[in-house]
């Protein structure tokens, strides 16, 4: 199980991602530069899934059930096929992730309410203000 969360400072404006995998003990945060919420949600996405491959192994990970969870009901909604697709700009985002759900044996998107991915929420954060503290 993964938490991930974007945010975007502006939408579009400075965004970061974060997430954190409590069963590996890892949390992780990256400053994406400008961006828009819905696409750092995907990104978070996109980079949760890259970092399990990689932290389980390839062969592991064709094996496994992976569960990420996200506050952005609308990005659950559009990866688990229930919502169509709307905006454009998030299409390469949602068939990247396509693609690397193929890495694994199930990936399920699964909506929780933003106090339950409060350490993600943070990590954005965190991020967010120490690369803004820069400029």
């Amino acid at each position: 199980t993964a938490y991930c969360d974007g945010g975007s400072r502006g939408n579009p404006g400075p965004s970061a991602i974060g997430v954190y995998i409590p069963q590996l003990k890892k949390e992780y945060s990256k400053f994406l530069g400008k961006a828009t919420n819905n696409e750092v949600e995907y990104q978070a996405a996109i980079f949760a899934l890259k970092k399990i491959k990689h932290l389980i192994g390839g062969e592991k990970a064709d094996k496994s059930e992976v569960e990420l969870r996200m506050d952005s009901e609308l990005i659950v909604n559009q990866l688990s096929g229930k919502y169509k697709i709307k905006e454009k700009d998030l299409i390469p985002f949602f068939i990247e992730i396509w693609n690397l759900k193929q890495d694994f044996g199930k990936v399920n998107f699964i909506h929780i309410p933003r106090e339950e991915n409060k350490k993600a929420d943070w990590l954005v954060n965190r991020e967010l203000d120490s690369q803004i503290r820069l400029f």
